[in-house]
């Protein structure tokens, strides 16, 4: 079973290219997490929101995972951090992925 963990927060900036730039270290460190799968960036500059969709290959670790990345955010200066782990259907998820 996978467990999707999906974070978002106020983020003021900076946006693509510059937030690639400044983020890139954090990134290689995320690579590196026990029992992520995956993570994609998120972000949306005209709502000022930024966070991330995390692939987990077990519960304990994205709870984990959530709780480090919460206090990493409130570290940086961040609030109004929203956190949710999520079972994956993947029987429902394998069938909604288009044909090669």
């Amino acid at each position: 079973m996978r467990y999707l963990l999906q974070v978002d927060f106020p983020h003021n900036g900076p946006f693509g290219d510059e937030l690639t730039a400044v983020m890139s270290d954090l990134a290689k460190d995320i690579a590196t997490e026990k029992g992520l799968i995956s993570k994609l960036w998120t972000e949306n500059e005209m709502d000022k929101e930024a966070g991330g969709i995390y692939l987990f290959d077990n519960e304990q670790d994205a709870q984990r995972y959530l709780k480090k990345h919460t206090e990493r955010l409130e570290s940086f200066g961040y609030s109004n951090i929203r956190g949710k782990v999520f079972t994956v259907n993947e029987a429902l998820s394998a069938l909604s992925i288009p044909a090669m």
